[in-house]
């Protein structure tokens, strides 16, 4: 475990802008001119407590500039939304997209923060009706809204999840199609698509990553992707927990949940190899 004393700050990030976005994103800059990739996920793509993450493994191992767009907490409305960032998104050679849950975007129950898309903003009229018992004002991040309506009625709950699900889908293919450069799909969690938790305990559905994202919604995705990616670390690289990681003592907590370093290296592994064979082919993708 590596804790840089609480008061010195944690690791340097070096946040940067691209194009006219006011997104902040991980640095140091890369140049937009030329050939380079672009890496799109949340907290694990932009590599929180880890001095290297995963794109810059892939980018000394291919020789390719990678621009990490990697937002924390972000579902797929952060790019949806960001014209400019679509500009970037699309000048680049390849793209790797690091499957997102599917609790933080807005949908047909609730609407979340176009940028900062953990945080919640209000409940439909729709959500209202299936949970009228409820104070949505007391509620400021999904996965906290989440917990409370499945804890309080569980078979309401599945109605609810069934539509993250549905959005999920629909909004990644939206994604999908505005992006031009081919995009390599990649599943980077504790465990592989379609398997439980650890333990298999239902409040893994939420605290894992990506949340409520079933193999069948991989799948059916994956049909409009040039390729799919996994990278599931073992159990041995998981008990390595945050060793080598950065971070203060009041960022131990969040560190911990993170995947540990090794991981990074193992996703760099499990993604050069393809990312090589499809920039190889060179196949455009068109815009819808």
């Amino acid at each position: 475990m590596s804790i840089i004393q609480q008061g010195l700050g944690g690791l340097e990030y070096f946040p940067c802008h691209y194009g006219q976005s006011a997104q902040l994103f991980r640095g140091p800059t890369r140049a937009l001119e030329g050939e380079y990739m672009v890496f799109l996920g949340g907290d694990e793509t932009y590599g929180r407590f880890v001095a290297r993450p995963y794109p810059c493994m892939v980018e000394e191992d291919s020789g390719l500039p990678a621009v990490n767009l990697a937002i924390p907490n972000a579902g797929p409305d952060a790019w949806l939304a960001d014209p400019d960032l679509l500009k970037v998104i699309n000048g680049a050679r390849a793209v790797v997209l690091r499957l997102p849950g599917a609790r933080n975007m807005s949908n047909r129950y609730y609407a979340v923060h176009p940028r900062r898309n953990d945080r919640f903003l209000q409940a439909t009229g729709l959500m209202r009706g299936l949970f009228p018992e409820v104070d949505f004002t007391a509620f400021h991040y999904t996965g906290h809204l989440l917990s409370s309506l499945r804890e309080l009625d569980g078979a309401r709950f599945a109605t609810l999840r069934a539509e993250l699900q549905a959005a999920w889908l629909l909004r990644m293919q939206l994604l999908l199609g505005r992006i031009a450069p081919p995009v390599m799909l990649f599943w980077f969690a504790r465990h592989a698509p379609g398997v439980p938790g650890e333990e298999g305990t239902q409040a893994d559905e939420l605290s894992g990553d990506p949340a409520f994202v079933t193999q069948e919604m991989v799948a059916r995705l994956s049909e409009t992707a040039e390729g799919l990616a996994c990278a599931v670390p073992s159990a041995d690289l998981l008990a390595l927990g945050s060793r080598g990681m950065f971070f203060t003592e009041a960022q131990a907590e969040a560190a911990a949940r993170m995947l540990p370093v090794a991981a990074h290296e193992l996703a760099a592994e499990m993604l050069v190899g393809p990312l090589t064979a499809m920039l190889s082919e060179k196949r455009p993708r068109h815009l819808r």
